[in-house]
């Protein structure tokens, strides 16, 4: 467990300065202090929760609408195109409390696959992944863990 206050349960309490832009029961989203774009949104959970993995069951649809508010609010409210929504779990979560970023997007706006290498399956590597996910996925929750 991290020592440190979290930072994002700060803004969540108020006790810390943030850009509210939607609060909800469940859920808080504020702007990111370092977007991508302007603009740029972060979702989060009111309790502390460090991964999606982490988070209840019952409390993901609570979540996702948030998440689908916000991303139908980038549209009208700041002339974009679309958005891109996307969740990190541990690796690269500079927080660690759940949080799901909605990106602003306007065609021609530089981002180019959110800067992910691309890579190719070698010969028959594509089944093998994807055995041995509907293993743990068939094995059911638990085993996923």
């Amino acid at each position: 467990m991290n020592e440190r206050p979290c930072v994002f349960c700060a803004v969540v309490a108020g006790e810390s300065a943030g850009e509210v832009v939607l609060e909800r029961r469940g859920e808080v989203a504020f702007l990111d202090a370092r977007p991508v774009f302007k603009g740029h949104v972060l979702v989060v959970t009111r309790q502390h929760v460090e991964t999606l993995t982490d988070l209840p069951a019952g409390q993901l649809p609570g979540l996702f609408e948030a998440v689908q508010q916000v991303a139908a609010a980038v549209r009208p409210a700041l002339g974009a195109q679309g958005s891109f929504v996307a969740v990190n779990n541990t690796v690269s979560q500079s927080v660690p409390h759940l949080h799901v970023h909605v990106v602003p997007r306007t065609k021609g706006d530089g981002l180019r696959g959110f800067f992910w290498p691309r890579h190719r399956y070698d010969d028959g590597e594509m089944r093998e992944y994807a055995d041995r996910l509907r293993a743990v996925l068939m094995a059911g929750p638990s085993a996923a863990r």
